[in-house]
């Protein structure tokens, strides 16, 4: 039995044209509405797809959280760090200055003592403080064996302190004769100062004397009329060699 191919009307439709057919009739069923009120409950009732990309994203988003943490407590150390570095800095720093601030200041301290003990020693002084010349340089006279004065006398009553005029090396002390008891400086510039008819002495040949230095007390011993201090100014030990005692003192800036 032969079998002929159907055709027209009873011909099966094509797979093709039945998807157009099928979104035909899709299309027809959304714009009547009721697709959307079929598919709506179907559609929500369906499980979403697990993936596994929600999980990974988490546990990404957590370790970059940690890494920031991390990497700010890292940045906060290194500041904090770098602050207590520049204190340490500044305090040393501090320490240094205030040193050296201090250090001048003692260096400064020092050389106005050093001026200060310099101008001392160089500057002399009268020596029967607040005295005066009774008796002056080169006075005639029978009471002194070469005719004239060779010193001066200031006033002071017996006991007086007797001072070094100047910064010296005593080289007599003692007995002198006719000067009584008497004491010899050579003094720092190489010229002598003598202090005679004193009651007592109080240095030995040898000692080193400063300016306003006591060396004895004023008294009335060896060739005298009456208590006095006898001051001489020499160039050398030896009698003979005086000089102006006023003139010498204020040259070395006493105030005589």
């Amino acid at each position: 039995m032969a079998f002929t191919r159907a055709t027209g009307k009873h011909r099966r439709p094509s797979r093709v044209h039945r998807g157009t057919a099928k979104a035909a009739g899709v299309a027809a069923l959304t714009s009547t509405g009721v697709i959307g009120s079929l598919s709506a409950p179907a559609l929500a009732a369906e499980p979403a797809a697990q993936t596994g990309l929600t999980p990974v994203v988490t546990m990404g988003d957590e370790v970059a959280a940690r890494v920031d943490a991390q990497a700010s407590a890292q940045h906060e150390a290194a500041r904090e760090a770098a602050q207590a570095a520049a204190r340490v800095a500044a305090e040393e720093a501090a320490r240094e200055k205030a040193a050296e601030a201090a250090a001048k200041a003692r260096e400064a301290e020092e050389r106005a003592a050093r001026e200060a003990e310099r101008k001392r020693l160089n500057t002399f002084v009268s020596p029967i403080a607040g005295s005066y010349v009774s008796t002056g340089y080169l006075s005639g006279g029978a009471v002194w064996s070469s005719g004239t004065h060779t010193g001066v006398d200031f006033h002071a009553a017996s006991g007086t302190p007797v001072l070094s005029v100047g910064m010296g090396t005593v080289v007599e002390a003692g007995w002198g004769g006719a000067y009584g008891n008497q004491v010899v400086i050579k003094m720092h510039d190489g010229t002598y100062t003598q202090y005679g008819h004193l009651s007592s002495v109080g240095v030995s040949v040898g000692q080193q004397v400063t300016p306003g230095q006591q060396i004895g007390v004023s008294g009335a011993t060896g060739n005298v009329t009456g208590a006095h201090l006898h001051f001489e100014a020499r160039t050398t030990a030896e009698y003979g060699s005086d000089i102006d005692p006023v003139a010498y003192l204020r040259a070395h800036g006493a105030n005589v």
